[in-house]
């Protein structure tokens, strides 16, 4: 992952995109860190951890600016948020997602022999967060848990 960041950083330079190479170079760097928090390489699931929780970040500050009425600064995480997508995989859909969530839920009542109610809710967003990483997809935590509360409120 790291070639291909460094690739693109030459690729934004050439084109003079001052604002991709920026945000390439915030990725390469939180990378590095990690690796050197860790001291050794990263595998390919925690530099996609990295990068999530570099989008969550950019999420909770586009909040923040927009209550603070700062959309030009808004519209700039939402940029970074864009660029820092492309080296994740594919967000699964809300659809999708339920889908996961209904079958999770099913195997955790099927396993406890009784319908599961929003006491289980730690049980299943840990055997979603378990489905969507075998699967190799991903979702944002905040979406997976109002699914989840949903599905077992209902």
């Amino acid at each position: 992952m790291e070639a291909q960041i460094s690739r693109q950083i030459v690729n934004a330079m050439k084109a003079r995109d001052a604002e991709r190479t920026g945000t390439l170079r915030l990725i390469k760097t939180a990378l590095m860190n990690k690796a050197i928090e860790k001291r050794g390489a990263l595998s390919q699931a925690e530099s996609e951890q990295v990068l999530a929780s570099m989008i969550k970040q950019r999420r909770d500050s586009i909040e923040q600016f927009t209550k603070g009425n700062r959309p030009e600064l808004a519209a700039k995480e939402a940029a970074e948020i864009v660029v820092i997508e492309e080296f994740l995989p594919r967000a699964l859909d809300e659809a999708a997602l339920a889908a996961v969530v209904a079958e999770a839920i099913a195997e955790l009542a099927a396993s406890s022999r009784s319908k599961p109610g929003p006491r289980e809710m730690g049980a299943a967003m840990k055997a979603v967060q378990a489905k969507l990483q075998a699967a190799g997809n991903r979702a944002e935590g905040r979406v997976v848990s109002d699914l989840v509360k949903k599905a077992l409120a209902g």
